[in-house]
């Protein structure tokens, strides 16, 4: 049997309100190896999760943080700190996506200056000060081991009809390795999962079939297909991968 090394390793986990999401499903996979989670919800998220996982007999505390404040991430530690102690992993999976266009031809909003600074608060500003809030408190404490996941999609690097989403999710990319780079004399590893299409509620039954066929194993993603992945990331058997994209869209996209 292969121990990834996960008990009592303290795990912050954003944007996990979503029952049916990817931040829940990698807050339940770690849980299963024991680990002990920070779950974060943004502002008027449910925390649904804490409760199953307690009564499960595992560790986990919910808070919730707006991650656009800049002053979020040193919050986010500092509860992680008091209520598990110091953190080792960080998964960031939280996102803001309200679909724009440079045209109206789809249907989705206009670009505007507003909608771009709401995207790049949560999904590209806010990840990076988090990364930025591990590494100054690995560093203090003198640690030698961590674990930085972020969470992007097999599409960053542009698609039509939500572009202020995809353009801000390829600069986390750009973040992300950079974070590998420099982190890496530390001890702490940086990796990047980009799934395809996962069926987080979201996706309709005719738009699961047409996407589907996009993959050749034949259906669309379940969040625990990304979660599995992220406890891979997170374990001891992933201790030779930095700075990598993990393509998970069932072939979908292949390099």
């Amino acid at each position: 049997m292969i121990d990834p090394r996960l008990r009592d390793r303290v795990a912050v986990i954003t944007g996990t309100d979503n029952a049916l999401g990817i931040g829940a499903a990698i807050a339940r996979a770690l849980a299963r190896q024991n680990a002990r989670l920070l779950l974060v919800n943004p502002p008027g998220g449910s925390d649904h999760l804490t409760p199953a996982l307690r009564a499960d007999g595992h560790t986990a505390h919910a808070i919730t943080a707006d991650l656009a404040d800049p002053q979020a991430p040193a919050h986010v530690y500092d509860e992680a700190e008091a209520l598990l102690g110091p953190v080792e992993i960080l998964v960031a999976n939280a996102a803001h996506n309200e679909p724009d266009t440079f045209t109206t031809a789809r249907g989705a909003r206009p670009l505007s200056a507003a909608g771009l600074d709401a995207h790049h608060a949560v999904n590209t500003r806010a990840p990076a000060l988090l990364m930025a809030e591990h590494h100054r408190r690995h560093q203090r404490r003198r640690a030698d081991w961590g674990r930085i996941i972020t969470l992007s999609t097999d599409a960053a690097d542009g698609a039509p009809g939500e572009i202020s989403y995809w353009a801000t999710k390829n600069a986390l990319e750009s973040l992300s390795r950079s974070a590998a780079a420099e982190f890496g004399p530390a001890g702490i590893t940086v990796n990047i999962i980009a799934p395809g299409p996962v069926q987080t509620g979201w996706i309709s039954r005719e738009n699961d079939s047409r996407f589907a066929q996009l993959s050749p194993l034949g259906r669309v993603g379940h969040p625990d297909d990304i979660a599995d992945i992220a406890v891979f990331l997170a374990s001891h058997q992933a201790r030779w991968l930095t700075g990598q994209t993990l393509y998970a869209g069932g072939g979908k996209r292949m390099s």
